[in-house]
């Protein structure tokens, strides 16, 4: 088994002067894809709806995929538990593939951005001293989180310019959303592009579950996202068939249409404002956080964050609660959107603690009863 000490060993030897064949990069790519490889051995890596335990760090995380009515599921997923194979560790991660070849996009990124993430954070490591003398805690989680936030950043830049320049995938009008987090220890990193989203179920004075949305939808009509892109000379605006549809398009307005203002691939547009640089944000994990809620866009256009904290809290089998929350969206496509082509439909409930408060276990919904779609 390929240990992380033994990487951080190398790499400062490495990074001290010496003459060596590999340079860090090398040594930190290679070391990455090995722990991954050992990680799918042991089953500590699931890409597929299941379940993932992690008696360590007493997490548990609940993972389901469904195909909408549009074709192909574009969707995937994926949770490394013990990531980097650090026992208090977990990288969870959703992506929503769009356009003729998006669900080859959304798996390219799957499949290359955990290892991609531990090379870069092992290499922020040891280029950063980590024998800093912090008085206070709160330095070393603020010191912890830019370390965090320098690896997705390089991470999400490095993977686009992969699929750009890539021989055997055309991302040129096809592209993918990334919603990824890392948890480690108490600390929840956060980092994103695209509309899918992560809510956080927290425990609030009165004992009732509370959804916290940690991530910005990027919509082409934000603000932020709809100057940048007009500055870069795209446009922003809806059909007449789609009113409050916002989407991205080129100069003479006619193409692609993006519904999103961050994605891999999609570089039809990247001249015109769209970006692949994730918004990338902490939170400390209390004794009233629960469990934290992934999604993409399929969950979230037909259910709300405090309708989903209920579905997943409300369901009695931790297991099944990603599969409950799909089956929950799935019909409510049914109701809330007839006559539009149901959207591929995938979740992954991770929680925090190996049981739930007795607040959060009196709590009723209306979904209670409701069995999954098939």
């Amino acid at each position: 088994m390929v240990l992380f000490p033994s990487l951080l060993e190398g790499l400062g030897r490495t990074k001290s002067g010496k003459k060596t064949k590999n340079c860090p990069s090398d040594v930190a790519r290679k070391t990455a894809k090995a722990l991954e490889k050992e990680a799918k051995k042991n089953e500590r890596v699931s890409s597929s709806s299941s379940m993932v335990m992690s008696e360590r760090s007493n997490t548990l995380s609940s993972v389901c995929s469904k195909r909408g009515r549009k074709g192909i599921n574009q969707d995937c997923l994926t949770i490394w538990k013990e990531f980097g194979c650090q026992e208090d560790m977990i990288f969870c991660g959703i992506f929503d593939g769009h356009g003729q070849w998006g669900h080859l996009v959304s798996k390219r990124v799957r499949e290359s951005l955990p290892a991609s993430l531990l090379c870069n954070w092992q290499e922020t490591l040891t280029s950063t001293s980590l024998d800093l003398d912090f008085e206070m805690e709160m330095d070393r989680n603020l010191h912890g989180f830019d370390m965090w936030k320098q690896s997705f950043l390089k991470t999400y830049a490095a993977i686009d310019k992969e699929l750009k320049h890539s021989s055997k995938l055309d991302s040129y009008w096809s592209g993918a959303t990334a919603l990824t987090i890392i948890k480690q220890g108490e600390n929840l990193v956060v980092a994103n592009i695209g509309d899918s989203r992560a809510v956080l179920a927290s425990v609030s004075e009165d004992g009732s579950l509370a959804a916290l949305q940690l991530t910005v939808d990027f919509k082409p009509n934000l603000p932020q996202e709809a100057e940048r892109i007009n500055r870069s000379n795209g446009r922003v605006f809806c059909l007449q068939d789609e009113p409050g549809t916002y989407r991205v398009w080129m100069p003479n307005g006619k193409t692609p249409g993006l519904a999103i203002s961050r994605a891999f691939g999609d570089y039809c547009v990247k001249d015109f404002g769209l970006i692949s640089m994730p918004d990338v944000t902490q939170r400390r994990i209390t004794s009233s956080d629960q469990f934290v809620i992934l999604a993409t866009d399929g969950v979230w256009d037909v259910i709300s964050n405090q309708e989903a904290v209920k579905i997943v809290s409300s369901c009695p089998d931790r297991k099944k609660t990603a599969k409950r929350l799909v089956g929950c969206a799935a019909l409510a496509w049914k109701t809330k959107k007839r006559g539009i082509a149901m959207d591929d439909i995938s979740a992954i409930c991770l929680f925090f603690h190996a049981s739930s408060p007795p607040q959060a276990n009196h709590l009723v919904s209306k979904y209670s009863g409701v069995k999954e779609s098939g």
